[in-house]
């Protein structure tokens, strides 16, 4: 099917600090990376994102740093929104779980669900405290491991082992709150969706998911295989979107809900974040009312969305689970014609030294960090490049300089700088008339559109390693043709002909300007600066002879100053001072 729209979420980086390298390049980044190239293909693409504030540990974070919740929210959520405009990520709306927009959608979907009999009331135990006198999520409850003896283990998992755990399973547990020991298991009455209802349902609709990646299609069925769990949807907390029972109707036994004992509580994270992708596309559309061209229904609700929008969702694969399980079955069990995703790129774990990343222990390169140390587009390279698609990668300082070096520093950077430089010595800031294109022209033509056409395939695929393997490719394209060119040795027989070659070559640099926009598109803006041309102006390459003639005879350029180059090589005192830094191991 041919859509007309594209829409494009990635996962919600969660509201506690600041992410990781490996939250970025698990949904964030390639997300962007294929919304641009959308963009840069002249369709209309909707990108959205947001942060996921709610959950225990958002209450416990604040907690630590001595904030009330909403202000902590507030607060994480202006730095992350910072910290990804710092990365180039061009989200066209980041929103926020906790916005009335997605309280009024949650609790909407919550009440069709229930009175289409899809959600059902239990009574579960649950770890109350008498000092803090309310029920304690499981990672408010933390005692000694009876694993490990580490002696702040939380009551979901330990930290330290990371065996999973039960609260009743902890020696001495005792409240993460108040510290207090008097704690007990009383029964507390908790919402239920039944996912298990929808097993054969969801097998059906993956099945039609045929361009699923085997990672994410992988996950999905197994979860079905071993047997779909109801799943509760409701939480003893003060944080979140309230349960609001009592404007629900009887579900389909005429039964009507505990309104007195789901008083107080709130929904399950899981439940409402996804929902949040609708969330933020209504405070996208609600921040510019009456605009026509914003109006989110037509992006998720209806007929229109149906047939008009090709939705695709970035994730690591830590949330492939709750995105081919939990929100299609809140959409399904809905009855209502929201639109379901169609694709789904999963990732594998980016590690650091072969050990995880870890935001509770700072393990590895957090973004603000990352931006300090060096420009955005070096890590947007060296992330996609290395994208954790097929298996889990790891990340080393040695291999990152290394990546930087011989891909933009030797091949891109250096392509542009030598040609710009050695038009200006010669023939000074414009582009030469010269002689006519030759068979040296023909075979450059030929290799550079294999080239940008298997570029063009794999984005279009979202296979992001081989995609930036291509556009290397054609780079050193650009620099094979000026070796061989050499108008540096041909400008003494013919100066003619070392004009050709410079020209073709400044047009080389304009293509290489479009073609790298979604990877890297701080450097995308200082070639086409530097070109004197629009970098918001740039077009998806079209017949290459044509694009080659595009910057004609007298067409200024900006050569670079002495000492400016488009990417700086990455010196072995660098990756030392990195390495003591941040640390050379995954330990």
């Amino acid at each position: 099917m041919t859509y007309q729209r594209t829409l494009v979420t990635s996962a919600l980086p969660y509201i506690n600090g600041v992410k990781h390298l490996g939250n970025l390049t698990g949904s964030m980044l390639p997300a962007d990376v294929y919304a641009r190239y959308c963009r840069a293909r002249g369709r209309e693409t909707l990108f959205i994102c947001a942060t996921d504030e709610h959950g225990t540990p958002a209450e416990l974070a604040a907690l630590e740093e001595g904030l009330p919740i909403a202000e902590y929210c507030a607060k994480w959520w202006a730095i992350q929104k910072k910290l990804c405009e710092g990365f180039g990520l061009s989200f066209d709306y980041f929103g926020r779980s906790s916005s009335a927009q997605n309280r009024e959608l949650t609790q909407a979907f919550a009440k069709v669900l229930w009175e289409r009999g899809h959600i059902e009331e239990r009574t579960t135990r649950q770890v109350y405290s008498k000092a803090d006198a309310r029920f304690l999520p499981d990672r408010y409850v933390i005692g000694t491991c009876p694993h490990c003896g580490y002696d702040r283990a939380r009551g979901d998992q330990c930290e330290n082992c990371t065996r999973v755990l039960d609260p009743a399973d902890l020696i001495e547990p005792r409240s993460a709150l108040s510290g207090s020991k008097e704690i007990e298991l009383r029964g507390s009455k908790h919402l239920f969706l039944k996912q298990a209802a929808f097993s054969d349902d969801l097998r059906k609709w993956i099945g039609t998911r045929t361009e699923w990646p085997n990672l994410v299609s992988s996950i999905a069925l197994k979860w079905l295989d071993e047997g779909l769990q109801d799943r509760g949807i409701t939480r003893d907390l003060a944080w979140g979107v309230p349960v609001n029972a009592h404007d629900w109707g009887p579900n389909p036994d005429g039964k009507r809900p505990d309104v007195e004992g789901l008083k107080g509580k709130v929904f399950y994270v899981w439940f409402d974040a996804p929902i949040e992708y609708i969330g933020a596309t209504k405070e996208w559309a609600d921040e510019a009312p009456g605009s026509n061209s914003r109006d989110w229904k037509a992006w998720w609700q209806g007929d229109k969305a149906q047939s008009e929008v090709r939705y695709v969702q970035f994730m690591g694969k830590d949330n492939v689970p709750f995105h081919t399980v939990g929100f299609p079955v809140t959409i399904l069990g809905s009855g209502e014609k929201w639109k379901l995703v169609d694709q789904i790129k999963g990732f594998n774990w980016l590690n650091y030294y072969g050990g995880k990343f870890s935001t509770s222990q700072k393990r590895g390169v957090f973004m603000d960090a990352a931006l300090e140390i060096l420009p955005p587009d070096y890590w947007r390279w060296y992330l996609i490049a290395n994208a954790p698609e097929s298996a889990d990668s790891s990340f080393t300082w040695q291999h990152f300089a290394d990546t930087v070096n011989k891909d933009l520093a030797d091949v891109l950077g250096n392509f542009m700088n030598r040609t710009l430089k050695f038009t200006e010595k010669q023939f000074g800031p414009v582009i030469p008339a010269g002689g006519a294109p030759g068979a040296l022209e023909a075979r450059l033509i030929e290799q550079l559109e294999q080239r940008i056409a298997a570029y063009t395939q794999h984005l279009e695929d979202m296979q992001f390693r081989k995609a930036a393997a291509e556009l290397r490719a054609a780079w050193v394209l650009g620099n094979e043709y000026l070796a061989e060119g050499a108008p540096w040795t041909s400008i003494k027989a013919s100066k003619d002909a070392a004009a050709l070659c410079v020209r073709t070559a400044i047009n080389l640099l304009r293509v290489f300007a479009a073609l790298a926009t979604p990877v890297i598109p701080f450097a995308a803006a200082k070639m086409a600066q530097a070109l004197q041309l629009d970098a918001k102006a740039l077009k998806w390459p079209g017949a290459i002879a044509q694009e080659l003639d595009m910057l004609r005879p007298g067409h200024a350029f900006v050569p670079p100053a002495t000492g400016d180059v488009l990417f700086a090589k990455l010196l072995p005192e660098q990756i030392a001072a990195w390495e003591a830094r941040f640390g050379a191991s995954g330990a």
